[in-house]
């Protein structure tokens, strides 16, 4: 099974814990972790998770988070179908950014796309070409 991470998933075990949502789904993004370390997941990324972590102004997370990309079975680069689907993505209402992550996971065949982001999950129900949904709803859907 092939997944894509968005930037706040990744980001999600340096976000504050106290709030239970935050710890529950930096809970299931450990357990996503773990599931990819013993090959039962296979974990993609693109240019623009590269792009958008780069712009990340704490180093250690920088550091951490660019430590993944070692773990992808799959990295795509920019290429014109990923940019057309992006566009009509975005025509949907979804951000610019969000409509290229969408883009890159399609294109590289991902059945699971994973974001922690709750307007980005209901703007791309419509999607059909892969699963858009929470890292929480994902160990649910998996596991069972």
């Amino acid at each position: 099974m092939k997944i894509y991470l968005d930037n706040s998933c990744f980001n999600r075990p340096f976000d504050d814990q106290k709030q239970l949502r935050i710890k529950l789904e930096t809970e299931a993004k450990l357990d996503i972790q773990e599931r990819i370390f013993q090959k039962e997941i296979d974990i993609t990324w693109s240019y623009i998770l590269d792009f958008e972590n780069e712009a990340n102004p704490f180093e250690q997370r920088r550091l951490a988070i660019r430590c993944w990309k070692n773990h992808a079975s799959v990295d795509t680069d920019e290429t014109k179908e990923i940019v057309e689907k992006a566009e009509k993505f975005h025509q949907m209402g979804i951000k610019s950014k969000d409509s290229i992550h969408l883009a890159c996971a399609i294109s590289m065949r991902c059945e699971y796309f994973l974001t922690t982001d709750d307007e980005l999950i209901k703007k791309a129900s419509a999607i059909r070409e892969v699963k858009v949904t929470d890292p929480i709803s994902f160990i649910k859907e998996v596991t069972e």
